[in-house]
């Protein structure tokens, strides 16, 4: 502490630093699509401006989520560098660093994988509180990324996860201890994804039956089962359809096996765009394939939507769907119990409206937006005063 501030009498300090906003910069990668990405940009737009003022970091100044912090006049901090090991990455620190005081940030919080740069150079800086956000499993990383979060975990003065299945993953698989994790649910925006005004997109007007989801092609989403799944049951209600609606490096591969099950007039794969919600409302059953998943914006959202669900029992898939309550849930990677939920709700209007009902009712009074801002500030609120505790 500085020679002027220790001649501050403690009582005058605290109630110099709870009279102000909290000086906040969120980290994350890039700002597209994805559900981080959605994740941050709905923090800094939720924060209450009389506790915490957002910044926002990220290496990318493109993308939906840019635009809308940009038009929100959040500042955004550019930190351009290709790896850790460039010479860019010396200028991006120095930045970042440069940033923090200018700002006098307090509060560091940053989001896979952005925490490897951010946590380490936040602790050097000395920055009060320092937090990562852990939003999938580990395992998803390759070997080298994996040790650096390690020793994330052990600057972070929390690691904040967003499912019970996460919490567990990183205690019992990472040594991460359980009190240093920080349970806190993502949250949806109810005032854009409803059950209200229910309808089809023109791609698949007229459609019976609309099966889809929506997430990035990447290999742990397991599509392939969903596309064979479908293939077998598409019969059951004559001109349904089967929407996919992502971008990502599996899209040749699912274009080639809808070619091989001749489903090129069933099954429509669609770019992914910002204003999902319209989408999402014209599918009548969503499906999660994932091998690997946390607590899935994509299946929450398509909750708040009113649509029947089916999910893989993976991660935090059934603390969402509950043991049917909410979603039918199904056997990792096997075909065959996919099929047999598909069929189920396919053949049975009433069940996909209750099951619909059900989801929607949940992810309104229990998964708002507001709730994950208001936690995400009380995990704030108790770091600062364990911080002041031990000042």
């Amino acid at each position: 502490m500085s020679a002027v501030s220790s001649s501050v009498p403690a009582q005058a300090e605290d109630t110099h630093n709870q009279s102000r906003a909290v000086p906040v910069l969120l980290v994350v990668r890039e700002l597209g699509l994805g559900g981080i990405e959605r994740d941050v940009t709905k923090l800094a737009l939720g924060f209450d401006r009389s506790r915490y003022l957002p910044y926002v970091a990220t290496y990318k100044l493109e993308g939906p989520r840019y635009e809308e912090l940009r038009d929100a006049g959040i500042p955004i901090l550019h930190l351009d560098f290709p790896s850790l090991i460039s010479g860019r990455a010396v200028a991006a620190a120095w930045q970042f660093a440069s940033f923090i005081r200018e700002h006098e940030i307090e509060i560091v919080h940053a989001f896979d994988p952005s925490s490897v740069f951010a946590v380490p150079l936040a602790r050097v800086l000395r920055v009060p509180i320092v937090l990562s956000s852990q939003l999938g499993h580990r395992e998803l990383h390759d070997d080298r990324t994996r040790k650096q979060l390690k020793l994330v975990d052990r600057l972070s003065d929390v690691v904040v996860v967003n499912c019970e299945a996460l919490r567990k993953h990183l205690s019992s698989g990472h040594r991460v201890p359980l009190s240093k994790i920080e349970l806190c649910y993502n949250g949806v925006d109810t005032a854009e994804f409803h059950p209200r005004e229910r309808s089809r997109i023109d791609i698949v007007q007229g459609a019976p039956l609309v099966v889809g989801t929506v997430c990035v092609l990447r290999a742990e989403k397991n599509l392939d089962l969903l596309v064979s799944a479908f293939a077998r049951l598409r019969k059951l209600v004559p001109g349904s359809k089967l929407l996919i609606v992502g971008n990502g490096p599996e899209r040749e591969r699912l274009l080639q096996l809808r070619r091989h099950l001749n489903l090129e007039d069933d099954c429509i794969l669609m770019p992914a765009i910002a204003r999902v919600a319209p989408v999402v409302r014209s599918m009548d059953i969503f499906v999660s394939c994932s091998r690997s998943e946390a607590f899935s914006n994509a299946i929450l959202e398509a909750m708040a939507c009113g649509c029947a669900l089916i999910g893989s029992r993976v991660g935090g898939t059934p603390e969402l769907l509950g043991e049917d309550e909410r979603g039918l849930l199904f056997t990792s990677g096997c075909e065959e119990d996919l099929a047999k939920s598909l069929e189920r709700l396919i053949s049975s209007p009433q069940l996909r409206s209750s099951l619909g009902s059900r989801a929607a009712e949940f992810a309104r009074l229990k998964l708002g937006i507001g709730r994950n801002v208001e936690r995400t500030m009380e995990i704030y609120d108790s770091l600062r005063e364990r911080k002041r505790r031990s000042r």
